[in-house]
């Protein structure tokens, strides 16, 4: 008898530390991950590179200098969604803009600094 009763106790305690487990790693892997939400300023980005391109054209008389600012515009607008599209999978997160969040949350991360940089290299 008593040792039917320690084997029950042994696999319940085995069962609850299974469980346990399952939950932290759960927790880790599914919960926390969707908590954390990636905001980024789009505005804040175009119009720096904006200003950029504009003080480009107008500081130079020279048709190649103007050729290399619309090559660098042209870039830049081609590199802003790819580096979009790949903010989400950077950071494991849900990505939203700025200007659609209500408030920031202690799980609020900013990635217009890595956005920045996206579009910057080439």
């Amino acid at each position: 008898m008593k040792t039917s009763t320690a084997q029950f106790l042994l696999n319940a305690l085995l069962s609850l530390l299974i469980l346990a487990a399952g939950l932290a790693l759960y927790d880790r892997i599914v919960v926390r991950p969707a908590l954390v939400i990636g905001m980024v300023d789009v505005a804040e980005v175009y119009r720096a590179k904006e200003a950029e391109f504009t003080q480009m054209l107008t500081k130079t008389a020279l048709e190649e200098d103007r050729q290399k600012a619309l090559l660098m515009a042209r870039a830049f607008a081609q590199r802003l969604p790819v580096a979009l599209e790949e903010l989400p999978r950077d950071c494991g997160c849900l990505v939203i803009l700025k200007s659609a969040l209500a408030g920031p949350t202690p799980h609020t991360v900013d990635l217009t600094p890595l956005l920045r940089k996206k579009v910057d290299t080439p």
